[in-house]
């Protein structure tokens, strides 16, 4: 590499044009999903207080935010149910007339297969207790019951239209146990992204307001990841590779980009990153104080997340990304 004078690194940043021209890495629209709540029996959108610009969504105003998502070129959309009732198994999830699968059908009459929806499957919005599946006598989930439960929405969600679950409750053998799951019952086209390396993470707080799923007591630090580990991220990877996951999911994104760096290395499959509600408004909170410029640093904390290496981002920020770059 020549030196200075003969190199100068400063020629190819000197004005936008060039910048754009050789930035490394790109903000694709189509890159990025956006995470979106709808609420059983709601008569209309509500604001979630500690995420701004976050909605509870009824089904009309979900049809509507899904064009939005479409128009502007955004990769998908991730549903999260709220449901009107809640039982200690967490039931309502696989109801067929549930949220997720209303608001699926709901998207699909507007707008066909033309955009790409997505499913969370877990149980903590539908258990009366918060946690991700039925509790045994020591308040701790019990794997492979919440296991059965996962399979039960899948195939709820599979049968409404989705194309891709994703299951986040962390439970051992959960991906091997939908795709079985799935492909018995005809619907092996539908994709399985699975929240491969989820930490019991500090950041997910404001999730907690935006899907009503607030624990009664304990925490998830029995079934989630320890954020002291990072080779213990490879191995929950590989597992849910062999277990037949379609791609695999980093969760939260800023605070774990080794480990989303590594999964780029280690792994073909396309890798997934999720830039969570604490992430995401913790920039609003700090933006709303004169701190920093909002629309500046989302941007460049997601832009972060695709150079660690992930090819697809999920974020609440993906629509207010999108249109900001339209042309």
């Amino acid at each position: 590499m020549a030196t200075f004078p003969t190199s100068r690194l400063r020629r190819l940043r000197r004005t936008p044009a060039l910048r754009r021209a050789f930035a490394e890495t790109r903000l694709d629209p189509a890159s990025l999903v956006l995470p979106a709540f709808v609420r059983q029996g709601a008569d209309g959108p509500e604001p979630v207080g500690s995420m701004p610009g976050v909605l509870q969504h009824d089904l009309r105003s979900i049809v509507e935010l899904a064009e939005r998502v479409h128009a502007a070129g955004v990769g998908g959309l991730l549903l999260f149910g709220i449901p009107t009732a809640k039982d200690e198994v967490g039931s309502s999830g696989w109801d067929p007339e549930g949220p997720v699968p209303a608001a699926t059908r709901a998207i699909r009459d507007a707008l066909g297969d033309e955009l790409v929806v997505w499913a969370d499957v877990c149980q903590c919005e539908y258990t009366d207790h918060g946690h991700c599946g039925p509790l045994d006598e020591r308040g701790v989930v019990v794997n492979d019951e919440a296991v059965e439960g996962y399979v039960r929405d899948a195939l709820a969600y599979a049968a409404a239209g989705v194309d891709i679950v994703a299951p986040s409750g962390m439970m051992d053998g959960q991906v091997a146990a939908i795709r079985d799951g799935l492909d018995a019952a005809g619907h092996e086209e539908v994709a399985i992204v699975a929240y491969a390396a989820k930490y019991a993470s500090a950041f997910y707080g404001p999730f907690r307001e935006a899907a009503q799923s607030a624990m009664s007591g304990g925490d998830r630090r029995a079934h989630q990841m320890d954020p002291a580990n990072r080779r213990e991220a490879v191995m929950e990877l590989t597992l849910d590779e062999f277990e037949g996951a379609d791609a695999l999911m980093i969760k939260p994104a800023l605070p774990y980009l080794d480990v989303v760096a590594d999964a780029r290395e280690s792994f073909n499959l396309p890798v997934v990153a999720y830039h969570v509600s604490g992430e995401y408004a913790m920039v609003h909170a700090a933006a709303e104080r004169g701190w920093l410029d909002g629309r500046a640093a989302m941007r460049e904390a997601v832009l972060s997340i695709r150079r660690a290496g992930a090819d697809v981002v999920l974020t609440y920020a993906a629509l207010d990304l999108a249109e900001e770059s339209a042309p």
